[in-house]
């Protein structure tokens, strides 16, 4: 009898945990005590055409004010390069271009408020000193125009990530944009991985087919990861990743951050970040748009099939011309950890979510690179 009690106490009390509801207050303490890293912002696409990151505005999703406001403690800015420059043989001008907006116009523009980073390390000592760390991955990998020689100069300007295709096929690896050339990874393309791995670079898998994700998995030496995908048994689309995939992934160490483009949320978006980048003024409006709460129906399909070791943030803020009500921009992921919170993870679980599972990706990838 003494037992029976026992458990219906415990039971009553576990049953009082789970319906803790947290007020704005309590959720916004535990927000700013997290580090949360975004693993893909795409707002270079216009500070490389003179936009001003210090001034508030309506026509992007991020500024520095509102970086502040959402506690952004680390961002990957994307060196975004699209197909039409490799068409025109100017990938690499267009990826240097890039790579300048990032260290000029927004690192050394704003010193009090980034540090330009490159390392886990450099990421946890940028928060200490207050600051937000500037970090940068290439998006598309036609932007090393077949040379091994680009790639490590890249490296060498900052780079720390390279997504291996975008939408479109490259001459080494195949995109889940295009119809298969290559069957995955070329000779070329596996050549292109190892010396990734070698230089400490992350394998960034979003936006491959398939076959080319499972090429790399068999290839890298270090954990991949996706730095901006969602999950495909929750919306269908060709840019997310299978329950397979993502369980493959975790089993390699790897990570995926989710995107919160409405489409790549929820299937009922009418909406395509996939047609282009198109200016605020000319973005179609959906008819359906994904919200909050699909962003965390997300993470959590991903904690039950993998693991909450195993999946992050990957915003594409900027890059997406849908976004989900209740986290319209950089300001707003302070709700995102109330829901979280509301649906019974804990701190911890969050503060993995946020930063400490891509951390231990970066430094794995860090820790194979060395001879």
């Amino acid at each position: 009898m003494f037992r029976y009690v026992l458990t219906l106490l415990a039971c009553a009390s576990l049953l009082g945990a789970q319906k803790k509801t947290y007020t704005d207050a309590e959720a916004l303490q535990i927000h700013n005590s997290l580090l949360l890293i975004d693993t893909h912002n795409d707002v270079t696409s216009e500070t490389v055409k003179g936009l001003d990151l210090s001034k508030p505005g309506k026509a992007t999703h991020t500024d520095i004010p509102r970086l502040k406001r959402g506690n952004v403690g680390a961002t990957f800015f994307a060196v975004y390069v699209a197909a039409a420059y490799a068409k025109k043989q100017q990938a690499a001008h267009r990826t240097l271009e890039m790579i300048d907006t990032v260290k000029r116009d927004i690192a050394a523009r704003f010193p009090n408020d980034f540090v330009f980073a490159g390392t886990a390390d450099q990421i946890v000592a940028a928060r200490k000193q207050g600051k937000m760390a500037a970090l940068m991955g290439i998006e598309g990998g036609h932007a090393i125009e077949d040379s091994l020689r680009l790639l490590r100069t890249y490296h060498d300007l900052g780079i720390r990530y390279m997504t291996l295709t975008h939408s479109n096929n490259n001459s080494w690896a195949d995109s889940s944009g295009s119809q298969p050339e290559h069957h995955g990874l070329t000779a070329f393309g596996r050549q292109v991985v190892a010396e990734m791995n070698r230089l400490g670079m992350l394998v960034d898998i979003s936006h491959v087919s398939d076959k080319t994700f499972w090429d790399v998995l068999e290839v890298s030496k270090a954990p991949p990861f996706a730095s901006h995908s969602s999950c495909r048994a929750i919306s269908d689309i060709a840019r997310n990743m299978s329950d397979e995939m993502i369980q493959a992934l975790a089993k390699k160490g790897g990570v995926i951050q989710i995107n919160f483009g409405c489409e790549f949320l929820n299937p009922k978006s009418a909406e395509s970040s996939e047609l282009g980048r198109l200016p605020p003024a000319a973005r179609p409006k959906t008819k359906v748009r994904a919200t909050l709460a699909d962003i965390v129906e997300h993470i959590d399909h991903v904690v039950k099939i993998a693991g909450v070791d195993y999946v992050g943030i990957g915003s594409d803020f900027d890059g997406v011309t849908c976004v989900p009500v209740g986290l319209e921009d950089v300001s707003q992921f302070p709700n995102l950890t109330k829901a979280l919170l509301n649906k019974g993870y804990s701190a911890g679980d969050i503060g993995k979510i946020y930063s400490g599972n891509l951390l231990r990706v970066m430094r794995a990838a860090e820790r194979a690179a060395k001879p």
